[in-house]
């Protein structure tokens, strides 16, 4: 019975799996985001608790109606545990990626102001399920730096302010300015991490000294990512690294 147990909840454990870590927080985000770290703990809680708690309180000698009950209580203990753990693991997703100064920032979906969102662009305003879309931040106006300085202390970045996006596009002259050459970072990281880098350049189609960097960041790690960009400072892939590592600036990268 246990292991009948423990095949239904893998079962389930997969669907979710393909939930998490396929659609919401797709390559690289759940390394990046926590969303390998919190399907990992939903799976230990359902997978393994649930057949280890039928394991213990199956018993021969039980008549049919109280095996019916612990059955049924561990059922709802292990459908409460996943509700909960799919419920923090979708306020975790991230649903933006914006440009923000020198580089881009996956923001959650618990990091955003639901009652801000309207301020938005019109393609901005639903927050996605699907992975985060890509976006780019605005200048200061006249008049703003004092509210934006304080927002900043408050924990509230640009890069989580609905009504400072913009269209990726719109960045993209910042974008180049601050994007650096793929091959000074390369020259910088240690013999694995190269292996790891030049995997990363190889599925972009794309030759190393046509690439730049700029560093992918989240509030949970904010050094372990960088995102790989062409000439004209689009996103083509994605490779470990710490973007912050000190590299001659990028040559004639500009608007």
């Amino acid at each position: 019975m246990a292991l009948w147990h423990l095949g239904v909840s893998a079962a389930i454990a997969l669907a979710a799996g393909a939930v998490v870590l396929g659609l919401w927080y797709p390559y690289p985000y759940r390394n990046l985001s926590g969303g390998l770290h919190l399907f990992t703990t939903l799976v230990a809680v359902d997978v393994i608790c649930g057949p280890l708690l039928m394991l213990v309180l199956f018993n021969p000698a039980k008549s049919w109606r109280e095996r019916a009950v612990d059955f049924s209580l561990i059922g709802l203990i292990q459908l409460g545990a996943l509700v909960y753990g799919l419920y923090v693991a979708a306020q975790a997703r991230p649903v933006i990626t914006a440009f923000e100064v020198d580089r881009l920032v996956a923001v959650s979906a618990e990091e955003i102001d639901p009652a801000r969102l309207p301020e938005a662009p019109p393609q901005l305003r639903h927050e996605s399920w699907s992975g985060p879309r890509l976006a780019g931040t605005r200048s200061t106006q006249p008049g703003e730096s004092l509210k934006s300085i304080e927002e900043s202390l408050g924990g509230v970045e640009p890069s989580a302010r609905p009504g400072w996006w913009q269209s990726y596009e719109q960045s993209l002259p910042d974008v180049r300015r601050r994007m650096r050459p793929l091959t000074g970072l390369r020259a910088r990281l240690q013999a694995r991490q190269q292996v790891e880098l030049d995997d990363a350049v190889r599925q972009t189609g794309l030759p190393i000294a046509d690439l730049y960097y700029l560093p992918l960041v989240s509030h949970k790690q904010l050094d372990s990512w960088i995102a790989l960009l062409d000439m004209q400072g689009r996103v083509v892939g994605y490779a470990p690294g710490d973007g912050f590592l000190p590299v001659a600036p990028a040559a004639g990268a500009h608007p």
